[in-house]
Formats: structure tokens, sequence, C-alpha cells
């Protein structure tokens, strides 16, 4: 038995919980969500038809012009598997008519660009379905800091926040979502060939102890390679927390005055409704 395990049942109920409490707290009984065709939001849509009902999730498929056959196949599987209302919008356009004014932009610029032009759609369907943005990140992606700022961290609530990518494949294959999708290389298709685990450098299995130790269990370094981790390992980990904490937090506001936000006013959002 790993230290990453999960009650599996336990998880499906407590999240399930968490999308419907969520959103209807608020008035609303729907939410957006993008679909990649991978497992994370893959996830996210079973989750919230489970919460919802198929009525109260709403699918969207974002593909750039690069983006694989796979992804597309597996997006649509999600869609039909779960009978929820789609909608498919090309992102080509967009953001080839903005990198036409900046060729020589790398492909890391040009990926953060496709992740948050993709935000910008999910929140405008959100408002044409009086919805609430379902997030789609993991725990892992978010303690390394492998992620877009406003891109795909950004959301209304995430339900897989505090379940390392290991706890997301043993979630899913529990709920059923389609194996093809659970035994992929997982990948932001971002541009040709890309894999999450080629471009880190590690896969989700040895990075995921490591987190666990490091942050669940407090250890220090040489602890957690006293329980089979590289060191090197440890120690790049460790400084990939530490560089992005920013993505963590929201902006810091500079305080002026008794009651500043985020600062002394933490007021629950649950004021009762």
């Amino acid at each position: 038995m790993s230290v990453l395990d999960i009650d599996t049942e336990q998880a499906r109920k407590i999240l399930a919980g968490f999308i419907h409490d969520e959103v209807t707290k608020f008035g609303f009984h729907r939410v957006v969500v993008g679909l990649s065709g991978g497992i994370d939001s893959s996830l996210s849509a079973f989750l919230a038809a489970e919460a919802l009902g198929a009525e109260g999730v709403f699918g969207l498929y974002m593909p750039y012009r690069t983006s694989s056959a796979e992804s597309r196949r597996d997006a649509l599987a999600v869609i039909e598997q779960l009978g929820i209302e789609h909608a498919i919008v090309d992102i080509t356009p967009q953001v080839d008519a903005y990198f036409e004014r900046f060729p020589d932009a790398d492909r890391i610029r040009r990926g953060n660009k496709m992740a948050r032009e993709r935000m910008t759609i999910l929140y405008d369907f959100s408002h044409a379905l009086s919805a609430l943005v379902l997030g789609t990140s993991n725990k892992t992606e978010a303690l390394l800091g492998y992620t877009t700022l406003w891109g795909d961290m950004a959301c209304a609530i995430n339900p897989l926040g505090d379940l390392y990518k290991t706890q997301v494949r043993q979630l899913a294959r529990a709920m059923g979502v389609p194996e093809q999708i659970i035994a992929k290389n997982p990948t932001a298709d971002l541009w040709e060939g890309q894999t999450d685990e080629g471009e880190l450098g590690f896969t989700y299995d040895e990075v995921d102890k490591v987190l666990y130790f490091m942050v669940d269990e407090r250890m220090s370094d040489e602890e957690i390679a006293a329980q089979g981790c590289e060191l090197k390992l440890i120690r790049r980990v460790r400084q990939m927390v530490r560089d992005s904490q920013y993505k963590r937090r929201f902006p810091v506001i500079a305080k002026l005055s008794r009651r500043t936000i985020e600062r002394d006013f933490r007021y629950s959002r649950d004021w009762g409704r």
C-alpha cells in the first residue's frame, strides 16, 4: 500500500458534495468546464455531473490547430458518456492573429497565451450560461508551478486542488473515466509531441512521493531521502515549490487601512444565503 493511496469512495462523496454546495450556495446551478481530453478535466466533469446532474455541466473543447486528434476524441468521449451539453471553439484564429505581431515568440509564451485564451472563453460562457467556471488543476501541478497564472489556474471552484496526480488517477478509475484517458501520457497539448513528464524531466509517480513527504509530512530533504527518494530530485522539487509560491496566492495588497482585504478582512464567503 502506498502513502498516496486514498479512499476513493470517500473522496468521491466529499468532492461531489463540495461542488454541489459551492455552486448552489450563491444561487447557481451549473458549471462550465474546459475539456482537453486529459484526465484532470475529465475527472472534474465526472464529479460535477455527479454533483449537479448532466444538465448542470457544460463542456467546452477549445482546440488549437496543432491539437491532436486523440485529444478531440477523448474530450468528445467524456461528453458522450456523461450526456452533457457542449460546444467546440477553435482558438486558432485569435491566437495566430496575436502572434502575427510577435513571430519570434517562443513556444512557452505561445502556450501561455493559448491557456489564457481558453480561460477567457470559459468565463464568457460562464456569463452567458449563468454558470461558474470549474477548475481542473491538481495539487502536483499547483505545487510545482506547472500551471499558467490566470490560465488553467483560474476558476471559481477547484475540486482537484488537494489531489496529487497519482490520486487523480485512482479517483478517475473509480468513477469510470474512460481507460484510454487514464492510461495515456499526460499532456497540456500546447504543441506537437509535448508531454508533462517529458517537459518536467521526472514522472508524476516520482514527484508525488517527494511532494507528499515534503508538504503533507513536513519532512526535511534528508528525511525524504531516507524514504528512498533521490536527493537531487528532492532539492529540485523544493526549489520549484518555493519559486512558484506567487502563483498560489491572491495578488498581494499593500496595507494602508485598518481593514485590508485578505489581511484583516477575511470573513468567510459563506455568510448564509
